[in-house]
């Protein structure tokens, strides 16, 4: 892979401490000729026969920790292909400055000492995209494929919106290489540093792969169910984008909003809610089966493609877990969890005895997957903390050998995080004490974040890390619980009123300022702040949760921007 391919067009490197707004719409003449333009800028509006989607961009990140974006496509007459160009042209035309920052804070560096490794993922990315495209030719009248088409020219179009090359060539060898492409996969590239044995970067602060936590709440009497997610993550990546997309293909769940990043047409945190009332979050599991990584061949979809085909077309879980179970690539294995919220009747006594909760695993060659609505209606809860339930998976990701070698931390029921969970999750009963359990980190006092380190804790066992926090010179049994580029960097939560909306509560950031020994987040005073790239990010760390309300559909911009190239490839 040439890493001098991974370059940043115009970087932006400080952003207005004032909110902003942009709004784009691509078009296209009765000729086939394509267009966009921003609102503003008046020109001859007949060029513009038929608008194609709207990107709406609100940037609040210093205000609120968020930028919001949504993108709309117009009509459902137009192809799958076209409505995912069109709209990730729009969004990378309306993101562009975020990208740059975000582009710097990640990925940049992502291959120095590590040639050989980028040269085998290059080989690898280049032949899954033949692969892909042969499928997509060979079977033009298949939903699957044409899923999968929306979904990689909406890659595509962002990469060329963010250049500002409309309509142009498709190269798999640029694409491959290119820092949005890299950022689309990272979740898949966790387990493709694996397989091809990426070495550690010696200049750059260990982080290690990213961990979740997540909790599903049954609230007394059936009040209603919480849904939340918490992402771990490098403090690099908290430059945050809440989206919504809403595409006229006439699946189920065409409209989506979801947690993400610039420069990511998916969460990868994993957070969605869908049109079809479908609530849907993962949390990561490792796979220590070096022999099952045989199994991850370019010949497959990968996970960050398979997880927006499953939300777009999924009506139920089980239909989710059957759309991603296709095409297994073995890459960014989960724990996936669906809750139907339109089986779950709040405030009833008497509820569906399936249907409300759908649980998903996956490894190489396998994914298991059950309905748990009794198990929930029976506990109350189901957590999620990054090791696997289902005993399959346990033993074929060798996670059981995980926990002989290093004891309780890799086990099920007894990681500090279940324990923590199953201690606390009764004091759950509205949406402020989910948030407050969500973002909890206690580390120097409660007895269930202890480990067998000096300092005899660790802020790594927490629902809410901040790995920052552990003192560089400590010892620990293994890095993941010591310090580290690695923490929560924000919450989200769901329930079944705001799902109505696609609607969710969130807040951006590490947490901090609760109790003595975990401070608020500020990158002027963290131990990181000369090590860890973090343009066009706030220095201190301390919003408040925000619920935005999502703009009503129906409102598109008409002031012609911009004439480029004549054709778009139809897909592959």
């Amino acid at each position: 892979m040439k890493t001098s391919l991974v370059i940043l067009l115009g970087v932006a490197l400080a952003i207005e401490a004032a909110s902003y707004e942009r709004k784009y719409t691509v078009c296209q003449q009765t000729t086939g000729e394509l267009y966009h333009y921003k609102e503003g800028r008046k020109l001859d509006e007949d060029l513009c026969g038929k608008r194609l989607a709207t990107a709406y961009f609100h940037d609040e990140v210093n205000q609120t920790g968020w930028a919001f974006l949504e993108v709309d496509v117009i009509s459902p007459k137009i192809p799958h292909y076209l409505q995912g160009y069109a709209a990730g042209f729009a969004e990378g035309r309306a993101t562009r400055d975020l990208i740059d920052l975000h582009i710097i804070n990640t990925v940049n560096g992502y291959c120095d000492g590590a040639k050989h490794f980028c040269d085998e993922l290059e080989e690898f990315m280049v032949d899954n995209l033949k692969w892909m495209e042969m499928e997509i030719k060979e079977n033009p009248e298949d939903e699957y494929w044409q899923q999968v088409n929306l979904t990689v020219n909406q890659l595509f179009g962002l990469i060329h919106g963010y250049e500002n090359k409309l309509g142009a060539p498709i190269n798999y060898r640029e694409i491959a290489v290119h820092p949005i492409f890299m950022i689309q996969i990272a979740g898949d590239l966790e387990d493709l540093a694996l397989k091809f044995k990426k070495p550690e970067n010696p200049s750059k602060v260990f982080s290690g792969p990213g961990h979740c936590s997540a909790l599903v709440k049954l609230l007394p009497n059936n009040e209603d169910i919480l849904f939340s997610h918490v992402t771990w993550s490098s403090y690099g990546t908290m430059l945050r984008i809440n989206k919504k997309y809403s595409f006229k293909t006439g699946d189920p769940g065409q409209v989506y909003s979801f947690s993400s990043y610039p420069a990511s047409i998916t969460s990868t945190d994993d957070f969605i809610l869908t049109s079809a009332k479908l609530a849907i979050l993962e949390t990561t599991i490792g796979n220590y089966n070096e022999k099952s990584l045989d199994l991850i061949t370019p010949n497959t979809v990968l996970t960050w493609i398979r997880a927006e085909i499953a939300h777009r077309t999924a009506s139920s879980g089980l239909q989710w877990a059957e759309a991603f179970g296709r095409h297994n690539s073995g890459t960014y294995n989960n724990e996936w969890v669906v809750v139907d919220y339109k089986q779950f009747h709040r405030g009833k006594p008497v509820q569906p005895e399936t249907g409300i909760i759908h649980v998903v695993e996956q490894m190489p060659g396998h994914i298991v997957h059950s309905d748990k609505t009794a198990h929930l209606f029976r506990t109350t809860y189901w957590p999620g903390y990054n090791q696997p339930y289902y005993k399959q998976i346990i033993r074929y990701s060798e996670t059981d050998k995980m926990v002989e070698k290093f004891g309780d931390w890799y086990s099920y029921d007894k990681t500090p995080r279940a324990l923590i969970f199953k201690r606390d999750h009764v004091n759950v009963k509205d949406m402020d004490s989910m948030i407050a359990l969500m973002r909890s980190n206690n580390y120097t006092k409660d007895p269930l974040s202890k480990c067998d380190c000096n300092p005899p804790y660790s802020a790594e066992n927490a629902i809410a890390c901040r790995s920052d926090l552990n003192p560089v010179d400590g010892t620990y049994p293994f890095k993941s619980l010591g310090f580290r580029d690695h923490g929560a960097i924000d919450v989200k939560v769901t329930n079944s009123k705001l799902i109505n909306t696609l609607q969710f509560t969130a807040v951006s950031g590490p947490p901090g300022g609760v109790v003595k020994d975990v401070p608020i987040f500020d990158w002027k005073t963290s131990p990181l702040r000369e090590k860890v790239p973090h343009f066009g990010q706030p220095d201190r760390w301390n919003f408040a949760p925000v619920t935005y309300r999502w703009r009503k559909s129906g409102h598109h911009l008409h002031h012609l921007h911009h004439k480029l190239q004549k054709e778009l490839l139809s897909g592959f």
